[in-house]
């Protein structure tokens, strides 16, 4: 058989289940299994089956995955992501949409602490849409800055989408996570910039709320310390060269156990259920990575990513047209997958292409996340607006993707600064001590 048509009816019959609701690792798994099977043999495709789940479960760099979970579960139950909120509150509540800008800056401290970008919309959803509400917000506003301000969970630095993007791609993870920290900043300040600009022009969109006096900004701060600390444990240690990131991550997990503990936020039965969530998110992700090594097996018989590699890379149109080529197809796909499964789905076929045009692999990673983020806020799939959906039950969907629209624009932004100024990423990395 030809295997570069396998490969081609593979892809098409992942894609088949996917639209099925066959979980995205047992698709992967499933297809790739027959996959082998059809080009090699029957006896190689179970062994690879028997083989692949130990190698990457016993994979010591994975470990910072369950770790991670482990930090913002005991984060999130401790409600240790609200006094982000209310410090910021206090600063910017009076000016034109000013609870939307304290909530994008405050899910931006969140992701500092959490690393899922579902969580982040879930928690500050519920702080957050109650208090736009009573200040008579509008809905479409309230509901998008929230959407879109979750989405800086797989930016800002610990990410769940660069540690998986750093195993697939064999790429140093602590630069990964570093070169998050400065686009992270930068796309929660297009994002505030976004609200200020819609407000200013339209004041009845979000209504300004009292403005607070200086004792009451200070006591204010009192509320973040607990994300300054995590946050200097987990990032100033790995760019200080004192942790690596899997040491970072259990140091993480650790200092917000502590946290939790010593502010008597975190009940023996929040804690229980922040392990039970840890697990339970641990094992889908594990599920993922496994149906993708599967897959990445299989695609390599095929030759499919070295000859779609090779027949891009003949095309005579400029590198950079090829990569906003990607980038475009990154937000198409971004319609019908979650983050995750576009990460594993499409890194072992677009890597090599990544690779021989000469970008920069961590650049381009962080390029990828941006993208990521608007596949989370563009429908039909966009999990985040079904998140908040979940939270805000009396506003409908399309009151939501209406509100993320202006968001994906400053995103789109985001992308064209980086593109044009790489150093964005790159420079935080560069002067890491290794």
């Amino acid at each position: 058989m030809n295997p570069e048509l396998v490969g081609l009816v593979g892809i098409l019959a992942l894609l088949g289940l996917i639209a099925l609701r066959v979980y995205i690792g047992v698709a992967m798994a499933v297809v790739a299994f027959v996959g082998i099977a059809l080009l090699n043999s029957w006896d190689a495709a179970w062994s690879v089956l028997g083989m692949v789940p130990f190698t990457t479960g016993s994979f010591y760099p994975l470990s910072v995955i369950p770790l991670f979970v482990l930090m913002g579960q005991l984060v999130f139950h401790s409600g240790m992501s609200q006094g982000v909120y209310k410090a910021v509150y206090g600063w910017v509540g009076h000016l034109p949409g000013g609870l939307a800008i304290a909530t994008v800056i405050g899910c931006a401290g969140f992701s500092a602490m959490c690393g899922s970008s579902l969580a982040t919309a879930a928690t500050m959803g519920t702080a957050a849409l109650p208090e736009m509400k009573r200040y008579r917000y509008d809905p479409a506003l309230a509901t998008g800055s929230v959407a879109a301000g979750g989405t800086l969970g797989i930016l800002i630095p610990p990410s769940i989408g660069f540690v998986l993007y750093g195993i697939l791609t064999e790429q140093s993870i602590g630069r990964l996570l570093m070169a998050g920290i400065l686009p992270g900043a930068l796309l929660t300040g297009l994002y505030a910039l976004t609200i200020y600009l819609l407000c200013l022009r339209r004041p009845e969109l979000g209504p300004a709320s009292a403005k607070a006096t200086v004792g009451e900004r200070l006591s204010g701060l009192g509320y973040a310390w607990p994300t300054l600390v995590l946050f200097l444990a987990v990032i100033g240690g790995i760019y200080a060269g004192i942790f690596t990131p899997i040491e970072a991550a259990g140091v993480g997990a650790f200092v917000a156990l502590g946290l939790g503990l010593a502010q008597r936020r975190l009940s023996f039965r929040a804690a229980v259920r922040a392990f039970a969530e840890t697990l339970r998110t641990t094992a889908m992700i594990f599920l993922i990575l496994v149906g993708a090594e599967i897959f990445t097996l299989f695609l390599g018989l095929t030759r499919l990513p070295m000859t779609m590699a090779d027949s891009i890379a003949s095309w005579e149109s400029p590198p950079l047209v090829v990569l906003v080529g990607i980038l475009c197809l990154y937000v198409v796909l971004g319609c019908v997958l979650d983050g995750l499964a576009m990460i594993v789905l499409t890194i072992p076929v677009l890597f090599p292409l990544i690779e021989a045009m000469g970008f920069d692999p961590i650049w381009f990673g962080v390029l990828m996340m941006i993208v990521l983020e608007i596949g989370l806020i563009t429908p039909p799939v966009g999990m985040n607006v079904f998140v908040i959906r979940g939270v805000a039950k009396d506003v409908p969907l399309s009151t939501i993707f209406r509100g993320v629209v202006p968001f994906i624009g400053a995103s789109v932004l985001a992308i064209a600064l980086i593109l044009l100024l790489p150093q964005v990423a790159l420079f935080i990395p560069e002067h890491m001590l290794d």
